[in-house]
């Protein structure tokens, strides 16, 4: 059965816009404590948001659904995803929940959920709470009496324990000074804590976005647009740049010439240097279908497998449960790193390449480009939200490219799980050759699209 509220990463859409209303966020609360509210505890969840307006929408609709059902809430304000993610299991959570649109603009909100085991929830459980939310099954618990309602309560040094949570990730006795390094914040979630982090491990910090007022989340800056942090690498003679996204789960990186050091680049560095030292679980380094032919060849000269699974960093750790691997990610920026974190964690990646360029004491370029990147374009084609991959003219698009393409190189398309956008990305030896492939398809999709 299709999914009608619940993306590749939770729910998510425009703010005050079904499904991202304070009614849907109380129902959500409701529909998932019903879902996690077992035993006789006193049951507990977890709630961090970034710094988007609509937050101040969300946050207390969803305090009031959980308090209704019975469950205390420990509300920590402004904080990373991860950051989340480690105080719903450092607490003994029931529950933990990010309201958060990651990587978009303000305008957008999102509701991300995670078990009281730090992890995002399985498609199974969100398709349960989804089928109450929206009416098709009843409640699965009843909500709680007048004396049995849950309370509320601030934590107000979530900040200082995730700070300490990331820095124990970083090798003992070992410090960055001498180091001066860019952080762009994206006007997000850890426009507080990443600076504090790289500050008290011995960096020269150069903070940029760090000045959030509800609208200017990852707007000209951040992972998703990191001209800025490079520009600012630039003017300030830094040896480092690193950008986090909204709620700072993922991050793009540059060396200190300005040039972008991206999720599979960053894979490429890890996985590798984890094998050399017998750090590398499970042999292999788990991502996504959209990871670049390069990494893939990169990693198997060093031994290293690459096994692939759907977009989305939630399937990358499962699948990284499956084979007992420790490190996984996407291109995007998402690295998972399993002996530090339960999901993506944008600052704990950007400390491995730090600590190793401690360790060698060489410059950033020097692991910037550990391979060379496989011709690969990806476009993304808003659409009026129709199911156009089911269209004949656009299948045979498709079809055509892969054959155009032949066995030097791949095509794939998909629908965003987030957002009315069709993504159509094709990578090969022949740049040319991938040129015509993604147009043919592009041109397909608009015709159905218009049609």
């Amino acid at each position: 059965m299709a999914r009608r509220l619940f993306g590749t990463d939770g729910i998510r859409g425009a703010a005050n816009v079904p499904p991202m209303t304070a009614d849907v966020a109380l129902k959500v609360a409701m529909a998932a404590a019903a879902q996690f509210r077992r035993g006789e505890h006193r049951h507990l969840v977890v709630i961090g948001k970034d710094t988007r307006l609509s937050g101040y929408m969300l946050e207390p609709a969803m305090t009031a659904g959980f308090v209704s059902m019975g469950m205390d809430v420990v509300l920590v304000g402004p904080m990373p995803t991860p950051a989340v993610a480690m105080l719903t299991r450092s607490l003994r959570a029931d529950l933990g929940v990010v309201i958060s649109a990651s990587h978009n603009a303000f305008e957008d909100n999102g509701i991300k959920l995670f078990g009281p085991d730090g992890y995002k929830l399985s498609d199974a459980v969100e398709a349960a709470i989804e089928a109450q939310v929206l009416g098709d099954c009843p409640l699965g618990a009843a909500p709680a009496g007048p004396r049995s309602l849950g309370r509320a309560r601030r934590l107000d040094d979530a900040g200082g324990r995730y700070i300490e949570a990331v820095k124990a990730g970083f090798p003992k006795g070992r410090r960055l000074d001498g180091l001066k390094v860019v952080v762009d914040c994206a006007n997000g979630a850890a426009y507080r804590v990443a600076p504090t982090v790289l500050y008290e491990l011995g960096a020269e910090v150069v903070p940029i976005a760090v000045q959030p007022d509800g609208f200017n989340i990852n707007a000209g800056c951040g992972a998703t647009q990191p001209a800025a942090m490079c520009t600012a690498v630039a003017a300030h003679g830094a040896q480092l740049g690193i950008a986090l996204d909204g709620d700072a789960d993922r991050v793009i990186l540059a060396d200190e010439t300005g040039a972008i050091i991206d999720g599979d680049q960053l894979l490429a560095l890890i996985g590798s240097e984890w094998a050399q030292s017998g750090r590398l679980a499970g042999g292999s380094v788990v991502a996504t279908v959209m990871s670049n032919l390069g990494l893939e060849r990169f990693l198997g000269g060093q031994g290293v497998g690459l096994v692939r699974t759907a977009v989305g960093d939630r399937y990358v750790v499962e699948e990284m449960h499956r084979r007992g691997c420790n490190v996984g990610g996407e291109p995007s920026g998402h690295i998972v790193l399993g002996d530090l974190a339960t999901t993506g964690d944008g600052l704990v990646a950007a400390l491995q390449l730090m600590a190793y360029l401690v360790e060698k004491n060489v410059p950033a370029s020097h692991v910037s480009r550990l391979f060379e990147p496989v011709p690969q374009r990806l476009t993304s084609i808003r659409t009026s939200g129709r199911d156009l991959l089911a269209d004949a003219g656009v299948l045979a698009a498709i079809r055509a490219g892969e054959q155009v393409l032949d066995r030097g190189g791949r095509m794939l398309v998909r629908k965003s799980g987030t957002e009315p956008v069709i993504r159509v990305m094709a990578e090969g030896d022949d740049a040319a050759l991938v040129d015509q492939a993604v147009d043919s398809v592009i041109s397909a999709i608009r015709a159905a699209d218009a049609s």
